[in-house]
């Protein structure tokens, strides 16, 4: 079984509907199910969700030397939201898991492999 990541994306700005509280607990509910699901099947690894883009340090080398920078690397409107590691037979099964995944929470989900390192 190959691993993929599924990151789900945000856009800055992007008006979307609030939800009430009760929505909101409803697409927890939701997410709880599938990530159950995602764990009985074994196509669970991990998942995580990430602070704001402004809480980000940014380290890089310049001139022989670390610097760090606070804010995001890319200055850009879209950001990694968060994220599932998953284990899934082939690229069609790790989208339609994206899938279920992107109906409850109504934003993007890139689907990526992991590099196969095992020949290095």
């Amino acid at each position: 079984m190959a691993k993929y990541m599924l990151s789900v994306h945000s856009v800055e700005g992007e008006a979307r509907t609030p939800m009430s509280d009760e929505e909101m607990q409803q697409s927890h509910k939701q997410l709880g199910i599938l990530e159950q699901e995602m764990k009985s099947t074994g196509a669970w690894v991990f998942s995580g969700r990430l602070h704001q883009p402004d809480t980000a340090t940014v380290v890089r080398m310049s001139e022989n030397e670390v610097l760090t920078t606070d804010g995001p690397f890319v200055e850009s409107r879209e950001h990694l939201g968060g994220f599932y590691i998953i284990e899934a037979q082939d690229l069609d099964a790790a989208i339609a898991l994206a899938s279920k995944v992107t109906e409850i929470i109504k934003a993007p989900i890139e689907v990526r492999p992991f590099a196969d390192t095992s020949g290095a």
